[in-house]
C-alpha cells in the first residue's frame, strides 16, 4: 500500500459567524468542558439552529480560524474610556501538572507558572475591565507581563 501524505482540503460548511456564536454562548453557559457543550447541548438540542453543523473533531480543527474575528470583535465592543479600571488575571491550564513532561500541543509556548491554587502548565489571561463596560482589554502571556499605560 502506498502512503499518501496529502490531507484533504475540504471547505468548512459551518460559517465563522455560527462558530463564534457557539463559542460565545459556551462561555455564558454552565458547562465545564466545551466537548460536552458541543456534543450534548448544541449537537442534540440546538442542531436545528445550525443546519451545517460539523463534528466536534472537525470543529476543533477549524477553531483557529476564529482568532482574528474574535480579536476584531473584542476591539469593536471595547467601549468608552472612564479612567477607572480593574485588572485581574486567571490561569488557562493546558494539562494536569503530572503530565507536563509528556505534553506536546503547546510545547515551547506554554510554561510552568504558579497561581493561588498551585503550580500548573499553561498561560495567564489578563483582563482590564472598567466600571461601565464589560471588557476593555485582554492579554495572553506565559508569565512575563509588562503593563504600560
Amino acid at each position: 500500500m502506498i502512503k499518501c501524505n496529502q490531507k484533504r482540503a475540504r471547505d468548512c460548511k459551518i460559517t465563522l459567524a455560527e462558530m463564534m456564536t457557539i463559542m460565545i454562548c459556551f462561555h455564558f453557559s454552565d458547562f465545564k468542558t466545551f466537548k460536552h457543550y458541543y456534543i450534548y447541548y448544541i449537537g442534540m438540542q440546538y442542531r436545528h439552529l445550525f443546519p451545517n453543523l460539523i463534528s466536534y473533531d472537525r470543529f476543533i480543527t477549524v477553531m483557529p480560524k476564529l482568532l482574528v474575528p474574535t480579536i476584531i470583535l473584542s476591539y469593536i465592543i471595547k467601549g468608552q474610556k472612564t479612567g477607572i479600571y480593574f485588572i485581574d488575571s486567571t490561569k488557562l491550564e493546558v494539562c494536569h501538572k503530572k503530565r507536563t513532561s509528556s505534553h506536546k500541543v503547546f510545547k515551547g509556548l506554554a510554561e510552568i507558572g504558579k497561581s493561588s491554587y498551585g503550580w500548573f502548565l499553561g498561560f495567564k489571561l489578563h483582563m482590564i475591565i472598567n466600571n461601565k463596560d464589560p471588557c476593555k482589554s485582554t492579554n495572553f502571556s506565559n508569565f512575563v507581563v509588562i503593563l504600560i499605560f
